[in-house]
């Protein structure tokens, strides 16, 4: 790929040449970064990110709209602008019908799960199937197999989709594009902490809703409006097509969301009840989202921030999905690419093209400053979508894993460990951008979608026993895990080995692979886990009331204190800690001694240093927690408020369900 800032130019069709960046462009990106370091810094100093819940829960102290925006910004990232565009340009509107379903998951996560995360005092989301059920394989299997996910799904999807935006837009490669992205990206994240990251998420928000508004309303106009993409969409037909195929001629059911059970690309099933699953994961038991509510100042708060986030989702299908569809028209030879040969001239990827839709038509339509604007937007989805991932993943592998390995770890070893461990994930996930770049026929939502599939269903299944039946232990919690972890393994290594025959090529895999749709599976997978989680669990020794006190729905709100399950182990954890205590005192006062100064004296770098990353230690001790950290008692207007809005959320979701059916 050349290093040039010339327009790239499409072949064939009498495709018109694409705009390049100009000056007012790279103006208004920088603009745009000293903005957002603004943010970043403002929520660095006003926050103590020298501890734990400082760092990566934010103080909790974060109000409903920050936590709505941060929620949509995590969720929306370039994997959606570059994922949701290609999809809708290869297979039309249905794949929108994900982020509809989001506002039912959203519900859920307000009114279901965030009660019980915050009743429980957790700090992470596996740390609750700790409370749950005791011991530690659970939460270890769970905090190993998130940050699996967030390598594969999240952090190696959204720079690949970010690095496309930037190789269109300025004809850099991919690789130098990818490294440009995370240097700008990890600055205020290793440093910033979840305040840093839920503020310039909300900055971010901004920013991406604007520009993509901008974009729909000049690609709408460009096909003459709804009306005139439902007629050229269909005519979008490229000129390299096979002969004797149905390869790259729009599918029939383009403009419906609900398709056929057996034939349909989206099945109307598994889009109903398998994406339910799934988006239940993700949304409500997954790190990344469940975290902004652990940061809200109470209960109200969060659920008023899932409604926020819910009523933004209704955005994506008219700002991404449809654009998408537009840039078909506006590029039907290459972004509709339907051979092997053709798509390798476009895209230099022989499955596809569909994933330069957006950037293409960007470059196309907008004029000059905006086309800075909408790269703006794209970098702001790629980092807030990345800063999340970061920072929940530092948490976990912190919280839950570092602590196993060293117990007697201190609040600035553990700081310097999270920040230590995003470097080791970026590495890897870049190492995997080859795999998703040719996953899925091309096209990056579906290949995110599939990979989720086949390893959350479990982990969704087994929040939802553990909250609504107190009798659910850990063997029937944990070896259902194992026996869908087998199962699911299984399925997508099928899927990698064997890959997808091209357009027009004859089919090879395995029935199981082709015929049973991977929304499908997902409902077989949960299925399973079920009857093997009420089997084993039936066989083995209940857990007593005394351990569950609001750890399920029906004991949120008891007063009475919890007996921890293994009371030895923590005991042992007890003793730790005043040691703990003692070392840290003891180095502390040596340094002073050798020094021949108090603590308080560093050299000036020192502080420096300490107040750039947030771990100045100095009178953190003896300070005092929140004193509402586990309150889930609310206010009766405030709830009432929350409560009336999110009726009308779910009846705006039925109504969209309904109209594009």
């Amino acid at each position: 790929m050349e290093s040039t800032l010339e327009p790239i130019v499409t072949t064939g069709g009498g495709e018109e040449e694409l705009g390049s960046l100009e000056t007012a462009d790279f103006a208004v990106i920088g603009v745009y970064f000293v903005f957002i370091l603004a943010v970043g810094i403002w929520a660095m100093i006003r926050t103590d990110r020298s501890n734990v819940s400082g760092f990566f829960l934010a103080g909790r102290d974060i109000t409903w709209f920050p936590v709505g925006a941060s929620i949509f910004s995590s969720n929306i990232g370039s994997g959606s602008f570059v994922g949701l565009a290609g999809t809708g340009a290869a297979a039309g509107i249905a794949v929108g019908a994900y982020e509809w379903n989001a506002m039912l998951c959203l519900t859920f996560l307000g009114w279901i799960f965030a009660p019980l995360y915050i009743a429980s005092g957790v700090v992470t989301v596996p740390e609750y199937l700790k409370k749950r059920f005791g011991g530690q394989r659970i939460q270890l299997y769970m905090s190993v197999l998130s940050l699996i996910l967030y390598i594969f799904t999240k952090v190696s999807a959204d720079l690949f989709a970010g690095a496309i935006f930037i190789q269109e837009a300025l004809g850099w490669n991919l690789y130098v594009s990818i490294i440009v992205l995370l240097a700008v990206t990890g600055l205020y994240t290793v440093t910033g902490g979840l305040a840093a990251v839920i503020y310039t998420d909300t900055a971010q928000t901004l920013i991406m809703v604007i520009g993509g508004l901008i974009m729909m309303g000049l690609s709408f106009d460009y096909v003459g409006g709804y009306e005139g993409l439902e007629i050229k969409y269909m005519q979008a037909i490229p000129a390299d097509q096979p002969p004797n195929t149905t390869c790259g001629i729009p599918r029939a059911d383009s403009f419906h969301v609900f398709r056929d059970p057996i034939t349909g690309d989206l099945p109307w099933p598994g889009l109903t009840f398998g994406l339910t699953i799934i988006a239940t994961w993700y949304f409500c038991t997954d790190q990344v989202l469940a975290q902004r509510t652990l940061a809200a100042k109470n209960l109200t708060h969060a659920k008023g921030g899932c409604v926020i986030a819910g009523f933004l989702k209704i955005l994506p299908m008219y700002m991404m999905v449809m654009v998408g569809m537009i840039s078909r028209v506006a590029f039907k030879d290459s972004v509709a690419c339907a051979t092997k040969a053709k798509c390798l001239e476009v895209c230099n990827n022989p499955v596809g093209c569909s994933n330069v839709a957006y950037p293409r038509l960007v470059l196309k339509l907008m004029p000059v400053g905006l086309k800075g604007l909408m790269l703006a937007a794209m970098i702001a989805a790629l980092m807030s979508s990345l800063t999340s991932v970061f920072n929940s993943a530092s948490t976990l592998f912190t919280c839950d894993l570092w602590k196993k390995i060293r117990r007697n770890a201190t609040e600035w070893e553990l700081m310097i460990v999270g920040r230590i461990f995003m470097l080791i994930m970026v590495g890897v996930s870049i190492a995997w951008v080859p795999i998703v770049q040719t996953s899925a026929s091309g096209q990056l939502f579906d290949y995110i979608q599939s990979i989720t599939s086949y390893l959350a269903p479990p982990i969704m299944v087994v929040f939802a026993m553990a909250i609504f039946w107190p009798r659910l232990n850990e063997p029937g919690a944990f070896w259902s895990l194992m026996a869908g972890l087998a199962v699911g393994l299984t399925r997508m290594i099928m899927d990698f080995a064997y890959g997808a025959p091209l357009c027009g090529e004859e089919e090879y895999r395995p029935e199981i692979l082709y015929k049973v749709h991977y929304l499908y599976f997902a409902i077989i997978l949960a299925g399973q886990t079920v009857i093997v989680a009420i089997f084993v669990t039936l066989i083995t020794k209940p857990i007593e009331a005394k351990h569950l006190h609001r750890l399920t729905w029906y004991s949120r709100f008891s007063k009475r204190t919890r007996e921890e399950l293994g009371e030895d182990e923590k005991a042992e954890k007890d003793i730790d800690v005043e040691k703990e205590d003692d070392v840290e005192t003891k180095v502390i006062d040596k340094q002073s001694i050798s020094s021949g100064t108090s603590t308080s004296e560093k050299p000036l770098w020192r502080k420096a240093v300490n107040l750039f990353c947030g771990l100045n230690m100095e009178d953190k001790e003896g300070q005092a927690p929140h004193p509402n950290i586990t309150d889930i008692r609310e206010k009766k207007n405030p709830q009432l408020i929350v409560d009336v809005m999110c009726i009308l959320m779910l009846c705006v979701m039925v109504f969209l369900f309904g109209y594009y059916g």
